[in-house]
């Protein structure tokens, strides 16, 4: 394959409501657009997952676009890429940064995909048609409107329910929500609210029948989260602290963790992300499919790695409607009784709506390897 030109376009959209969890509320979202286009003319789309404070981790949507526009693009620059799976050997000059990463590589395996004139699950080796989809709930003002979020949840089908908890947000909580709805799928996302000193505490969630409780230790931690699973009945699973299959296979081995989310943007892609589904599905342990508040290029990446054999629990892959009042693909991500349906389209078989992406971009650079040219065009809205 060959590539001729790569397109960044910084956007901002609103949320439809604010989502709180235990280190912060965001209101919007503000994401990186990546059009990869090819010789054979057809683009390829890819979507930063970073958010302006760093916060989850240390990328911001800032050190996105400065790491892709002054070095990722110009190492892609350097030669032809024959497959997406090069793309991670040819960025390893660059340590870290894993959503600036992913955002390209995605681009690049969506017009991978189109120009093999399949879908982006079929060339990951996804083997489903739809997948089961789960939903996230951010901590509430109170508990009523937390109960009633999650009873509107079910009514609409989904399949499973995710609550953020923090320390004086959980036992009570979770017991409430277990009163109402002694039957639900649900699990406890702590964002790395705990410490080791808190083992008593959480030993206490072991009553509620919980599928797992997320990353309750440090963000980079897998020794301590040990420490705690040999202690709990509860499974564990790692989100923050896994950022390569070496990291999984490490994590599995120490008995960290039971269970692992998976983010392509945190993993640094889709290559990245097949290698620790691979790690999971030998070593037997099971993994979901974690959310960054993606819009629809991204959510549409996330449908597709689903796709993949070992993705046996249901996901934070919510419908473009659960996020935003209107999305950036066509037509919208959609669920039906509690499933998403993949697309049989070529690539991420959703359409960009490339007026809306150009109405809400403020910022906006094209490289054009073939003439070793760029252009941009930065507005001057303040945000």
């Amino acid at each position: 394959m060959e590539i001729t030109r790569i397109t960044l376009r910084h956007i901002k959209m609103d949320l439809l409501y604010p989502f709180t969890t235990s280190v912060g509320t965001e209101y919007d979202k503000e994401i990186i657009v990546v059009e990869a286009t090819g010789k054979s003319g057809k683009s390829g789309w890819g979507e930063s997952v970073s958010i302006v404070q760093p916060m989850y981790n240390e990328e911001t949507v800032q050190t996105n676009w400065h790491i892709m526009n002054d070095f990722l693009i110009p190492l892609l620059m350097k030669a032809p890429i024959n497959h997406p799976d090069d793309i991670t050997e040819r960025f390893s000059f660059v340590r870290g940064n894993f959503n600036a990463k992913a955002a390209i590589e995605g681009a690049i395996w969506d017009l991978y995909a189109k120009e093999k004139n399949e879908s982006l699950a079929k060339v990951l080796g996804g083997t489903k048609e739809k997948i089961e989809v789960g939903v996230s709930v951010g901590i509430q003002t109170t508990e009523l409107k937390l109960l009633q979020q999650i009873e509107n949840y079910l009514q609409e089908g989904y399949r499973r329910i995710k609550v953020k908890i923090k320390p004086e947000w959980d036992i009570k909580i979770l017991k409430s929500i277990r009163k109402h709805f002694p039957q639900i799928n649900l699990m406890a996302d702590a964002n790395c609210a705990y410490t080791l000193n808190d083992i008593d505490h959480l030993r206490a969630l072991d009553e509620f029948n919980l599928m797992m409780i997320e990353q309750p230790l440090a963000h980079d931690d897998i020794i301590d989260h040990a420490k705690l699973q040999a202690k709990l009945e509860t499974p564990l699973c790692l989100d923050e602290s896994i950022h390569s299959a070496e990291d999984a296979r490490k994590a599995i081995e120490l008995g960290s963790c039971r269970i692992i989310n998976l983010k392509i943007g945190r993993v640094g892609g889709l290559t990245e992300s097949k290698k620790i589904h691979d790690v999971c599905l030998e070593k037997g342990v099971p993994v979901w499919c974690g959310g960054m508040l993606e819009a629809g290029i991204g959510r549409a990446h996330n449908l597709a790695i689903t796709s993949l054999a070992n993705f046996t629990l249901p996901g934070d892959t919510a419908p473009s409607a659960h996020y935003w009042k209107k999305d950036i693909i066509s037509p919208e991500v959609e669920m039906k009784d509690g499933y998403i349906y993949l697309p049989a389209t070529p690539g991420i078989g959703y359409e960009p709506n490339l007026d809306m992406i150009e109405e809400i971009s403020f910022r906006k650079k094209t490289v054009d390897f073939e003439n070793s040219t760029s252009k941009s065009c930065d507005s001057q809205i303040q945000i």
